[in-house]
């Protein structure tokens, strides 16, 4: 049985891919600080629904803890590490900016050291669709330059990819970063929109719809980005001296792949969605795009489908209205 180091495992992606791997007969290190980012009982809880898991073992640890990291060698030889672990949110990066060198650039290159350390066979982290920045072009592509970042969160993601390729190229570590595109679904995190226009229609308080309505988001169901990860796990990049360099791939053994639906949706159908479920109509303030947002996200994924048999089939409605039946039972309102 491999042993895969899940980190962010009490995050919301984490908590989804950490069940479907124990479906798939992985034994997991969870690993997760647990931090007050936002609500902590909601991560407690998804913490308590993983113990239950039959091959699972948790950590409580921040991977910018140096020693920390260095004394998970003690205890464990890993396989494969996948990092989900990172300071989240582009509003929140504008005002608290150091809490994102801290976790998403120190935090990943003790991830890095500890792959170098293990000699692991494959790394997976998490990118994220903000390193397309300034990016005109639709839908957005590997092919693309990411040079632009529009905030310090996108900055720190595409930091990350450039991290990985340098300890590819170093020390032969395999290593695949996933853009993921607006990832949504039951647990999700409180400060994402669809959890916002929820606890406003359940409320009746007003929400703000940015950029007057005239906005677009690649809404990607939980369960199909985390088949899509699994499908990539066991597929780890090699080298190949003749590989032309490229943004998404070189000759080290390193890889960028888009994960997004592939789809683009405009905000008000989403928010259509959630007042046909609820039968009313949500009180809306149009606002301008906000500082350091992008208007549009829509992914190009055709390498993840030819490659890695990567096939989304949750429609946007059906994937809200999971959401609406986690929440309404889980919060009781």
């Amino acid at each position: 049985m491999k042993t895969i180091c899940l980190t962010g495992v009490a995050g919301f992606i984490g908590y989804h891919l950490a069940k479907k791997l124990d479906s798939e007969d992985y034994k997991i290190v969870g690993i997760d600080n647990l931090n007050t980012y936002y609500d902590k009982n909601l991560k407690l809880a998804r913490l308590a629904e993983l113990k239950k898991l039959k091959n699972f073992e948790f950590v409580e640890l921040d991977i910018s803890d140096d020693p920390g990291m260095l004394n998970l060698d003690k205890k464990f030889k890993f396989e494969i590490v996948i990092n989900l672990a990172a300071q989240a949110g582009v509003q929140y990066s504008l005002v608290n900016p150091h809490e994102y060198i801290s976790s998403n650039i120190r935090g990943f290159l003790n991830i890095l050291e500890l792959g170098k350390r293990q000699k692991i066979k494959h790394l997976l982290y998490a990118s994220s669709s903000s390193v397309y920045g300034l990016n005109k072009k639709i839908p957005f592509s590997e092919h693309d330059n990411v040079d632009h970042p529009l905030n310090i969160y996108a900055a720190s993601k595409k930091s990350n990819e450039l991290m990985a390729h340098s300890y590819s190229y170093l020390y032969d570590l395999p290593t695949t970063g996933l853009r993921f595109f607006t990832v949504y679904g039951p647990w999700g995190r409180p400060d994402m929109a669809l959890f916002i226009f929820t606890k406003a229609a359940l409320r009746n308080t007003t929400i703000k719809v940015n950029n007057n309505g005239n906005h677009s988001r690649d809404f990607t169901y939980v369960d199909d980005i985390v088949s899509g990860i699994s499908n990539v796990i066991p597929l780890q990049p090699k080298r190949n001296k003749h590989l032309e360099s490229k943004p998404f791939e070189s000759e080290a053994p390193w890889r960028i792949l888009n994960i997004g639906r592939g789809q683009k949706v405009q905000l008000m159908e989403f928010i259509e969605i959630i007042e046909e479920y609820f039968g009313k109509e949500i009180k809306k303030e149009f606002v301008p795009l906000q500082v350091g947002d992008v208007a549009d996200t829509y992914s190009d994924t055709t390498r993840l489908k030819e490659n890695y048999n990567y096939d989304p089939k949750i429609t946007v409605k059906e994937g809200v209205i999971r959401f609406l039946d986690w929440y309404v039972e889980y919060y009781k309102e």
